[in-house]
């Protein structure tokens, strides 16, 4: 049994963030749990949210699949884009941190310390969590409405970018328009026996390296590249 100032903190957070408290607050609670916390705290926390995050993550690709489909005609290609650009992990860490979402995670002390990286990859599996909870705890309209309200209205700013098409095709239009080049990426080391591998891969334009990206796969390493590419040239543009 959780303790109820715990419980009272996370309801209080509820009622303010999300306009409801919970039937049954200890999914919240567990919603912002993460696994390092309960190793850590192995007598007092009991769950991480990892199960939640598994549930919210379907709820969340169910909602924003629907509302692509009703609401636009365009080749299903054109709406797998689109609804990856919605639910990547930078946007729903970036909707996360608007909520107020990093005050309230349970991480270990060392987790605390981690990469920036790391901690938007825990918010955004933290806001998959929480889509989870509310789910079981008040339905699937709650859960909907919670969604479009702090995720489908991006869609206008995703499209007006064009951030939904992929960071490889969008770094080398802008590398080309900008510096008259086209990118070129290189294998910078590759870590793990050949079941595990890790790869991480540079990506240069006119001979200097404008980003790094690390991966499972070569591929994926290098989307990774270039969209730290695509900020550096946003940098410049400030």
């Amino acid at each position: 049994m959780l303790d109820s100032n715990i419980i009272t903190k996370y309801q209080a957070f509820a009622v303010a963030t999300l306009g409801f408290s919970f039937d049954n607050p200890e999914l919240l609670v567990t919603a912002f749990t993460h696994r390092s916390y309960v190793n850590e705290h192995k007598k007092s926390a009991k769950e991480h949210n990892e199960r939640l995050e598994f549930l919210g993550d379907a709820v969340l690709e169910l909602v924003v699949t629907e509302y692509l489909y009703r609401n636009y005609e365009e080749p299903e290609g054109i709406l797998t884009n689109w609804r990856a650009a919605l639910v990547r992990t930078e946007s729903i860490s970036a909707a996360a941190s608007r909520l107020g979402y990093i005050d309230m995670l349970r991480l270990s002390r060392g987790e605390k310390q981690g990469s920036e990286r790391a901690r938007h990859q825990i918010l955004a599996n933290t806001f998959e969590a929480v889509i989870g909870a509310m789910y079981l705890d008040k339905g699937y309209d709650v859960a909907k409405g919670f969604i479009t309200k702090h995720i489908l209205t991006t869609l206008a700013e995703i499209l007006e970018s064009g951030s939904w098409r992929d960071p490889k095709s969008r770094l080398q239009e802008v590398a080309q328009s900008v510096d008259g080049h086209t990118p070129l990426y290189k294998v910078i080391s590759e870590e793990g026996p050949d079941h595990d591998k890790m790869f991480t891969l540079g990506v240069y334009v006119s001979n200097h390296l404008l980003g790094k990206g690390t991966g499972p796969s070569k591929q994926i390493a290098q989307q990774a590249a270039a969209q730290h590419a695509l900020e550096h040239y946003q940098t410049r543009s400030h």
